[in-house]
């Protein structure tokens, strides 16, 4: 054998081996170590950002409130509101909000998300937080996913006690500040090591119900549930439960849908027929139906579909690396989505998809949300046509079934159900994209037991008021384009709408705070 064909033979094995050890299972990423300067209890992201420098420069990009995408985007426009142009309101909204939540914070105002870093800034500013007096309406479980500060005060205040504190009491600067003590750095890392953590009390909680410790599992899996602290379905526990108003996070069934309207039909306090022990939020006024708000389930949509299922985390999308001074490369902190530039479709999901155009991928996504809102708009306005037709069953005087009774309460399950699904698809923020499939069943699920809810309220009247439930539903129920405290405080826009004429009459107030001062 010559000694050319006998090198050609031993690259050829060595050329077969790593072929082999390619073909193996992946092994699980080594997880960064670092040794910080930083004490165990900082939460400044300032304090992260001397460290690490190039990092914190692009968590401050989260800054940007002024790009949008084909259906949402970094400006805080009213998500009701598709008559006015950006920043006030955007062609992709859904002018039923307020209607839906009439009765609730929510209605007062609900716009779309800045970045992480205007977290403190705006929840101090929304009307959803009762600022005309010094009670907040809302209890401290709202500051939960808006600063790191919570281990701090549940171990300052007790978490028997700490969750059902007025909200107000931490607003000051002596309590929070805006820009420090915003979502960061220590939401996700621990200070001394920069380990990925939960510092998430209703996650860790939850996880433990499933028999897991995040602390033994993989990196891959951590990389998504940081995000999994906040960007979850969650309620506000009673007191019978627990400690009173701690966020809970109700996967005890599942995370789709289905297993967790079951969930919310115990562990709440309801004394109405039919509902007795089950859970809500609020009743709404017009239908006297009890109504579970729900969250921004993104974590539950994205964990069985095509990316989730497949092990891409959410790191890998929102948080793809990128290019610092044109050599180091770092996991990019701006939380945003890739369809904002053609250089973040490029660094997350071109990484994987290396066969397809920027411009192909973004209309894949764009077809698959323009499908999912078509589909969303007909949930929310059957949502809205069950609603009436259960306030035209209470009311009516004329001949009525001999179930009445039975079929009312009938169809507020099904207003209750529908309005839920609609809003699970509604409050998850990817516009069907995390998973496609489950948002469509969701939309078309919610139509269904909207219908059924339409279906037994005019059986309970002998269908007398089946004809003033004809036609276009935004005739028959105008939406609210605007709704406020303050306009709850007078006595003329409650009697503007047949909807709000329900709604109790506000005392008159002037605003008390103005961001982090008390101006009254």
């Amino acid at each position: 054998m010559s000694r050319k064909l006998l090198i050609l033979l031993i690259m050829a094995a060595c050329a077969a081996l790593i072929a082999l050890i390619g073909c193996s299972d992946a092994e699980e990423p080594l997880t960064p170590t670092y040794k910080t300067s930083l004490a165990k209890d900082e939460l400044r992201v300032s304090a992260f950002g001397r460290q690490f420098p190039q990092e914190y420069t692009t968590f401050l990009r989260n800054n940007e409130s002024e790009i949008m995408t084909e259906f949402k985007g970094s400006v805080p426009y009213h998500k009701n509101d598709d008559v006015n142009p950006l920043p006030t309101g955007f062609k992709h909204a859904q002018p039923y909000l307020k209607n839906l939540w009439s009765g609730y914070p929510f209605s007062f105002e609900y716009n779309e998300a800045r970045g992480h870093t205007y977290a403190v800034y705006d929840i101090l500013e929304i009307d959803r937080i009762n600022r005309y007096d010094m009670a907040a309406g809302l209890p401290a479980t709202c500051w939960n996913c808006k600063t790191p500060k919570i281990p701090s005060w549940v171990e300052e205040y007790g978490d028997d006690k700490f969750w059902s504190m007025n909200f107000n009491l931490f607003r000051t600067k002596d309590k929070i500040d805006v820009n420090e003590h915003t979502i960061g750095c220590a939401n996700c890392h621990n200070p001394e090591n920069m380990e990925l953590v939960i510092t998430s009390f209703p996650l860790d909680e939850a996880l433990k119900r499933q028999g897991k410790d995040w602390r033994q599992m993989s990196r891959n899996e951590m990389r998504s549930l940081v995000c999994a602290q906040c960007h979850v379905e969650y309620y506000f526990q009673e007191a019978k439960y627990g400690p009173n108003k701690k966020p809970v996070l109700p996967w005890d069934n599942g995370m789709d849908p289905g297993p967790m309207y079951e969930y919310y039909k115990s562990h709440g306090i309801a004394e109405d027929k039919g509902f007795e022990g089950q859970f809500f939020d609020f009743r709404h006024p017009a239908s006297k139906t009890l109504i579970i708000k729900a969250q921004h389930p993104e974590y539950e949509t994205w964990y069985n579909g095509p990316h989730g299922a497949a092990g891409v985390s959410c790191a890998d999308c929102h948080m793809p690396y990128v290019r610092m001074d044109g050599k180091r490369k770092v996991s990019s902190h701006q939380w945003t989505s890739p369809l904002k530039t053609p250089q973040g479709i490029d660094n997350a999901c071109r990484q994987c998809h290396t066969d397809k155009s920027a411009d192909y991928l973004r209309e894949r996504v764009l077809y698959t949300q323009h499908k999912t809102f078509e589909n969303l708009l007909s949930a929310q306005d059957m949502s809205v046509r069950a609603h009436e037709a259960v306030r035209l069953a209470n009311e009516w005087s004329g001949p009525r079934n001999a179930n009445y009774e039975q079929l009312l309460i009938q169809a507020k399950e099904m207003v209750r159900k529908g309005q839920f699904y609609w809003d699970y698809l509604s409050a998850e923020n990817s516009v069907g994209f995390h998973n496609p499939a489950k948002a469509l069943d969701t939309a078309q699920k919610s139509l269904e037991y909207s219908q059924m809810a339409v279906n037994y309220a005019m059986q309970a009247t002998n269908y007398g008021t089946a004809p003033r439930l004809e036609g276009d539903i935004k005739k028959i129920v105008p939406p609210l384009l605007e709704w406020s405290r303050e306009k709850q405080m007078d006595k003329a826009a409650l009697e503007s709408h047949v909807w709000t004429r329900y709604l109790p009459l506000l005392p008159k107030a002037d605003l008390m705070w103005k961001q982090q001062e008390k101006i009254r």
